[in-house]
């Protein structure tokens, strides 16, 4: 009986090699005659053939898309697609590594974009990108690939001592919450200690902790990436926030904590705005004086001074209870002169130099301005501090937040 004989490997290869230039060269036939790019998979096989991936991108597509990152809270990640997980993952590392270039598993813009965005968000401590930097992408016609080229700062000696403060400042707020007994009093801690040590002022370094831990100078985008960190650091679930201030496209930055279950908006740049008092208060503007409205504050007051991005969705604000003013028993619902009479003899009594209160209606807030502010009313606040002190004359400032219904009595 006879044997067949089966070509050998090369010829079956140039066969298959023989496939793919027939129909490349049909492909070309028929975009000429039709204009149109035909749509074949064994095109896209016979070009991956001629031209294969980079092992590099091979082994990306190989790994396993890490769903966790320890330390780090990474709110904005879980919104993404797995796609776009991936990507995610895979700055991350280049990040993280400081490389100059590094692949991507997408040549989609929208993804690349999504995941940036999301890696900016989710990670204050990559200090050294921000939205300030250009980005480069560069893309391979056909693939479904490209490098990406993010926008570094700072020098490896700056970086480190960027490093330094951001860890002395962890150090210094951790010793300030030894005696914190709950996530409210070490937020309050971290809100407390970036005013303190912060001025708002607009320098190349505003837009990161960089400006915050190591210039000392920072705008909204500084303030609140460092509360994240500091925050995230102490365990406490916060997420950064971008959008605009209501009726303009001035754009804002704060932060959505999380205390036993509920949500809180908390927004340190404008606790650090006493500029922002309406009356002669302003004139103390260089006594450093914190706002605590910001703190916290009533969601549908805060909602109505600022308004989110919706690139992702972000959880709802409804609870009231840990503001600053309902805590210290300083929040009035209604207007009643002798009991707001007998709050400033408590404050003053309790060694006080601010008073401060607000209330939670309109309506109680203009009838407490027209009897102490317009009739004056607060001079018999005043004359209670001389007696306290024995003083014949005493200087004092009124400052008003009419946004958030807030009285400020500065002596």
């Amino acid at each position: 009986m006879k044997r067949k004989r089966f070509p050998g490997k090369g010829f079956l290869f140039l066969l298959f090699l023989l496939g793919i230039l027939c129909a490349l060269s049909y492909t070309l036939f028929l975009k000429n005659q039709t204009g149109e790019e035909p749509q074949s998979s064994l095109v896209d096989m016979a070009e991956s053939f001629l031209d294969p991936e980079p092992k590099e991108v091979q082994q990306l597509r190989e790994q396993e898309v890490v769903q966790f990152d320890e330390g780090h809270q990474e709110y904005y990640f879980s919104f993404l697609t797995e796609e776009e997980k991936r990507v995610y993952r895979e700055m991350l590392q280049g990040i993280r590594q400081r490389k100059e270039e590094f692949y991507l598993t997408t040549a989609n813009e929208n993804t690349i974009d999504k995941a940036y965005h999301g890696i900016l968000k989710d990670h204050p401590e990559l200090f050294w990108i921000h939205n300030r930097q250009p980005v480069y992408r560069t893309s391979y016609p056909g693939k479904n690939y490209c490098s990406f080229s993010p926008g570094y700062t700072y020098t490896e000696q700056q970086m480190q001592e960027i490093q330094q403060s951001m860890e002395l400042a962890f150090q210094e707020v951790s010793s300030m919450n030894a005696d914190a007994v709950n996530d409210y009093e070490k937020i309050k801690t971290v809100y407390t200690y970036l005013i303190d040590t912060t001025e708002y002022v607009s320098t190349e370094d505003d837009q990161n902790i960089a400006g915050v831990f190591w210039k000392k100078e920072a705008v909204c985008a500084g303030y609140a990436r460092a509360v994240q960190y500091l925050l995230e650091r102490l365990g406490i679930p916060c997420i950064y926030v971008e959008g605009d201030t209501a009726g303009s496209d001035e754009g804002h930055a704060w932060n959505i904590v999380t205390i036993d279950g509920q949500y809180y908006y908390v927004d340190a740049t404008n606790g650090d705005q006493t500029e922002f008092l309406e009356g002669d208060a302003v004139e103390l503007v260089e006594h450093k004086t914190i706002m605590y409205d910001y703190l916290c504050p009533f969601p549908e007051e805060y909602d109505r001074i600022y308004t989110a991005s919706t690139e992702f969705p972000l959880p709802e604000c409804t609870a009231a209870d840990r503001n600053f003013y309902v805590l210290n028993q300083g929040c009035f619902d209604t207007y009643d002169r002798q009991e707001l009479y007998e709050y400033c003899q408590m404050r003053l009594n309790n060694g006080a130099a601010v008073i401060r209160f607000k209330f939670s209606t309109q309506e109680a807030y203009n009838e407490a301005y027209r009897e102490w502010i317009e009739e004056s009313y607060i001079n018999y606040v005043a004359e209670y501090y001389l007696q306290m002190y024995g003083m014949d004359s005493v200087e004092y400032h009124y400052g008003l937040l009419e946004n958030m219904k807030t009285m400020y009595f500065m002596f």
